[in-house]
C-alpha cells in the first residue's frame, strides 16, 4: 500500500491548476495531474460552489503539508500570489521541541483547501527531505483531523499503515498556527507500506472537543487520498475518503 496522490474538488479546476502553479511551481503531468516534487495532487470538479471550512479540531478537516528548505523564502514568494487566506494568526510559527521544533504556517487556498508549509529543524530532516533545494519541495503528508486515535490507526493497520510516532502539541504557538484560542492535539504519523512521502497524520484534538463533521459527497472540502493496492473506494471512522489509484498514476511516489 503506498499513497498515490491527494485529490482535490474544486469549483473551477483549472483557475485551481493556475494558483497551484504560480503559488508552488506545479506542473502538469499525466493524468492529468499536478506535480508538487515528486508528489501529486489531482483536481476534480465539486458540485457547486458553496464553500464550507473546517475548522481543525472538526472531522472535515484534511491539509497537505508542503516541504519548505527556508520558510522566509517561501513567505516571500507566497505573499506576492493573490487569492490564499491565512488560517495561523501572526505567521509562521516554530513550535516548541516538546511538539518537534518545526516550523510551520496553515492556510487555504482560493477554494478553502487548508494548506502548510513546512521546515523541519536543520537537525531533524527526515531522509527524503534532506539535500531538497526547490522553494516548495513536495508533500510531505496529508493530514487528517479525527475523534479517536486507537479507532483510527486500528483502521488503518488493516489497510497496511502503521503507527510511526505520536507527540502531544499544546501551547501558545500551536493556537496560533491553528488559528485557535487554544489547542492540545495528538499527533500521530502513519507510514504506508511501501513508498512515500507522502504519510498520513492523525490529528486528534483534546481541546477544542472534536466535532464530528465529514465532508459532503463532491463538495470542495471532499478531499481524497489515492492508494496503490486498494481495491475499492472506502471511507474511515470519521469520513475521509480513501479510493483506488487508477493505473496513470502507477509511476507516482
Amino acid at each position: 500500500m503506498s499513497i498515490a496522490a491527494v485529490l482535490l474538488r474544486c469549483p473551477d479546476p483549472q483557475a485551481t491548476a493556475a494558483f497551484y502553479a504560480r503559488a508552488f511551481g506545479c506542473g502538469l503531468t499525466e493524468g492529468p495531474a499536478l506535480r508538487l516534487g515528486s508528489q501529486r495532487l489531482l483536481l476534480r470538479p465539486a458540485a457547486g460552489t458553496a464553500r464550507r471550512d473546517f475548522a481543525g479540531f472538526e472531522a472535515g478537516f484534511q491539509h497537505c503539508a508542503i516541504v519548505v528548505p527556508d520558510m522566509a523564502s517561501a513567505m516571500r514568494h507566497l505573499v506576492t500570489v493573490p487569492g490564499w487566506t491565512a488560517i495561523s494568526r501572526h505567521g509562521p510559527e516554530r513550535l516548541p521541541l516538546s511538539s518537534g521544533g518545526a516550523t510551520a504556517f496553515k492556510f487555504r487556498d482560493p477554494d478553502g483547501h487548508p494548506l502548510e508549509l513546512l521546515q523541519f529543524p536543520p537537525d531533524a530532516v527526515p531522509p527524503a527531505w534532506r539535500g531538497a533545494t526547490a522553494l516548495f519541495a513536495g508533500i510531505d503528508h496529508s493530514a487528517i483531523s479525527i475523534a479517536d486515535t486507537a479507532r483510527s490507526v486500528a483502521f488503518y493497520n488493516t489497510l497496511g499503515f502503521v503507527a510511526d510516532a505520536t507527540q502531544l502539541n499544546h501551547g501558545p504557538e500551536q493556537a496560533r498556527l491553528d488559528g485557535l484560542d487554544e489547542a492540545v492535539v495528538e499527533v500521530t504519523a502513519l507510514r504506508p507500506g511501501t513508498g512515500g512521502p507522502p504519510h498520513l497524520e492523525l490529528l486528534c484534538y483534546r481541546r477544542p472537543v472534536p466535532v464530528p463533521a465529514a465532508a459532503a459527497a463532491s463538495s470542495a472540502a471532499a478531499t481524497a487520498v489515492l492508494l496503490h493496492g486498494q481495491e475499492q473506494a472506502t471511507t474511515d471512522p470519521d469520513g475521509h475518503r480513501l479510493c483506488p489509484a487508477s493505473p496513470d498514476l502507477a509511476g507516482s511516489a
